[in-house]
């Protein structure tokens, strides 16, 4: 069986603030971690749920609806659209609070690692959302192709931000990708079927669009796609029938991409130890790391071996991570998720 090599967190992480995130997962995972995220903590727990709040401070855009729908944290989780007689073009978005969370983080990793709590050589991760996301969760109708240039300028700004805060040799970027993979599967997302709003082949869109993300990332600064069935309640919004999509995906994006992925993360579903499903990865293009989300709070250690052990049989290198972030795992099991990480993964 292969001894997995590294261990990816891939975003979220339950705990309440960037330090405690950092301190915790350097002191459990030390040289397993080739690079630490924030936790995405205070507003980002629940990844994109705190756009719509932000958007809709913007002059043209409104809220569907008379009354808020209450989500966690006094977020309001009403769907957006274009006010009547306004031109897309013109309106300006506030700043998407992606950038400024990194400069903050940034500053306490800074800390950490002068401290000797962060190890040297560890990068800071920023794992930011697709504008695929955001668009196709709060926007309808022709909305969609009318904000999306809007919006993927707004969060390619928040980029150029961060680049410009923080060296390029301390960062790591991700992008996430959970969106799309609802696209591509025809999935019944969150009460609807996911759809793509442009002409011609899904598929071909989607890729067009992440290679353009992920080539928006200098070559000096490591860049990682995590792709993504959903975490909504720890369940999926669709299950796959193997790594096949993934892999399919994956490939496409890695092939229009300009410059080389630093890594990719596939999720595993908890229920898939057989063989079958990572059977595709045999046709997976070559990248620097590979990542497997096979570790699960409910079976710990027990359940990601064995996974390891159908993954062996397929792929020869990678680490591991959990199929999604943490940061909805219930309330204390956040440590033993990364300790599990820790137990199957020998360090870099």
């Amino acid at each position: 069986m292969t001894q997995p090599q590294g261990a990816l967190l891939v975003g979220s992480v339950n705990f309440d603030d960037a330090e405690t995130t950092m301190r915790t997962a350097a002191a459990l995972l030390d040289d397993r971690l080739k690079r630490i995220p924030d936790g995405e903590v205070g507003k980002r727990f629940h990844w994109i749920m705190f756009q719509p709040d932000v958007l809709g401070q913007a002059d043209g855009i409104e809220r569907v609806g008379d009354q808020p729908i209450p989500f966690k944290a006094g977020l309001d989780a009403r769907p957006l659209r274009i006010a009547d007689g306004v031109d897309a073009a013109d309106i300006v978005p506030p700043p998407l609070g992606y950038a400024d969370a990194a400069i903050e983080s940034y500053a306490v990793f800074r800390r950490l690692r002068d401290e000797g709590a962060v190890p040297a050589g560890i990068r800071f991760q920023v794992s930011l959302p697709t504008p695929v996301a955001i668009i196709s969760s709060f926007f309808s109708g022709e909305d969609r192709a009318a904000f999306e240039p809007v919006y993927t300028a707004a969060m390619l700004r928040e980029l150029d931000e961060i680049l410009a805060a923080v060296p390029h040799e301390d960062l790591a970027v991700q992008w996430d990708v959970a969106s799309e993979m609802g696209i591509i599967e025809h999935a019944a997302g969150y009460g609807k079927v996911m759809d793509a709003w442009w002409e011609g082949d899904p598929f071909v869109g989607l890729v067009a669009r992440l290679a353009v993300l992920v080539d928006a990332v200098p070559a000096d600064v490591e860049a990682g796609v995590h792709l993504c069935y959903g975490d909504a309640g720890e369940k999926h919004f669709f299950e796959p029938t193997d790594a096949g999509t993934l892999v399919r995906y994956a490939n496409a994006v890695i092939a229009a991409s300009g410059r080389e992925l630093t890594w990719l993360h596939l999720p595993v579903p908890i229920a898939r130890d057989d063989a079958e499903y990572f059977t595709p990865l045999a046709s997976l293009a070559p990248v620097a790391e590979l990542y497997l989300g096979l570790v699960h709070r409910e079976d710990g250690v027990e359940g990601a071996l064995r996974r390891i052990a159908a993954a062996s049989a397929v792929a020869e290198a990678f680490g591991v991570a959990t199929e999604c972030g943490i940061g909805r795992a219930p309330e204390g099991t956040t440590e033993g998720i990364l300790r599990t990480h820790a137990e199957v993964a020998a360090a870099w």
